[in-house]
């Protein structure tokens, strides 16, 4: 994400759950299932789906499905991985609750820097033999 201008925590999450559902640029999602997953209204989806076309983060044909496009795919992937390292370390290291890491995982990795998440996967890294 060093490259690109970051995106507000709310459009991370939205290109997130998008990845979640398509792990490709080939693979559609409709928005109804967007809506469905972060459990918000259609409008907010829309809302949210006009801020990742404006970014070139996604394509739709009006009313159409949605496909990543390779950068939003690359900034969708790397929010996730951040969630995913994060929620694993709390549960799996600190022995976190499943449900607190979740949330907890989801509010640290839209504010932690690239340079200090990349410090700090090197050093659990390094205490766990990896």
């Amino acid at each position: 994400m060093a490259d690109q201008e970051k995106l507000s925590h709310a459009l991370e999450d939205y290109l997130e759950a998008i990845v979640m559902m398509a792990p490709s640029i080939d693979t559609p999602v409709k928005s109804v299932a967007i809506a469905s997953k972060l459990g918000v209204s259609k409008p907010s989806v829309n809302n949210a789906l006009s801020a990742l076309k404006a970014k070139g983060f996604i394509t739709q044909e009006p009313y159409g499905d949605i496909y990543l496009t390779a950068e939003g795919l690359a900034y969708g992937q790397d929010t996730l991985n951040r969630h995913n390292t994060l929620m694993s370390f709390f549960i799996d290291v600190l022995g976190v609750e499943p449900g607190r890491a979740e949330e907890e995982a989801c509010c640290i990795e839209h504010v932690i820097s690239d340079d200090t998440f990349e410090r700090w996967t090197e050093h659990v890294d390094k205490v766990l033999g990896k």
